[in-house]
């Protein structure tokens, strides 16, 4: 029989593109990188939450992951013996509407990847959600800072009084009140924060902290959730989310599903 019609023998198959699975549907990035940090003891519970809430609510689907792989705008190819320089159906940043990041420690991004995921949100204009503690993620990365709008100064357990500070804002309903109390370890912020670089959406009431703690910040600022603008993208903050019954209570997960929507751009409901 002739090769020809079949371009020969040694002739590479070819391989249509791929189809997308998730077409028409919103699309999040879950990424919780701790390979070079702290492990909460929460992070595969809120994962599973975040990919939970998309699928139940309707509004995007969710790839999780526990490395940071897919956080690039290059191609992504596969290594060793049998994959080595092949494309192995790794979606990257391109793929996605938001990332929601729940880093640990200094990270494990290349410096492409870095470049990549600022671009991916100022020039791209796509959306970022950061979990529990993920501004003290990244640590020698000064840019995330600024992205982010805040750095961690520190975090204390405890009941405070929560405040609503932005009505109008995703998320400012979620707990169905404009003040309530609220159990989790909570974040003291530190320079890039500045109030004016970011609209606080909940933050908490500084008498109902320790004097202990709110030595830390003179002018009683304690900021939990806030929205901001980074370029043409969005970023949204969460600094809840230490335990697991956090992402188990339905005012919080209320909270989180308005973040993410909000990041992705979603039209309000």
């Amino acid at each position: 029989m002739s090769m020809a019609s079949t371009g020969g023998a040694d002739a590479p198959a070819r391989r249509e593109p791929r189809p997308d699975p998730w077409a028409g549907r919103r699309k999040l990035l879950a990424v919780a990188d701790v390979q070079t940090g702290y492990h909460h003891d929460s992070i595969s519970h809120a994962l599973a939450t975040i990919e939970m809430l998309g699928r139940s609510s309707g509004d995007y689907l969710a790839n999780i992951r526990t490395d940071s792989q897919l956080i690039t705008r290059q191609p992504i190819l596969g290594q060793g013996a049998k994959y080595g320089g092949k494309r192995v159906n790794a979606r990257g940043l391109g793929e996605y509407d938001a990332v929601f990041l729940l880093p640990s420690g200094e990270g494990t991004l290349t410096a492409q990847q870095k470049a990549d995921l600022l671009a991916y949100v100022h020039d791209d204009g796509k959306g970022l959600v950061i979990g529990h503690a993920g501004i003290l993620g990244f640590y020698d990365w000064p840019e995330f800072g600024v992205m982010a709008g805040a750095r961690l100064g520190g975090e204390f357990m405890g009941e405070v009084m929560v405040r609503v500070e932005a009505p109008g804002q995703p998320g400012a309903d979620a707990f169905g009140s404009l003040a309530f109390p609220f159990t989790e370890q909570h974040p003291v912020l530190k320079e890039p924060y500045d109030r004016s670089s970011v609209t606080v959406v909940m933050s908490i009431d500084p008498a109902t902290v320790e004097p202990r703690v709110r030595e830390k910040r003179a002018d009683g600022d304690f900021p939990v959730v806030w929205t901001r603008a980074y370029g043409r993208g969005r970023v949204y903050h969460i600094g809840w989310g230490h335990v697991d019954s956090t992402w188990d209570d339905p005012g919080f997960q209320r909270l989180v599903l308005a973040g993410i929507r909000w990041a992705m751009g979603t039209p309000a409901a």
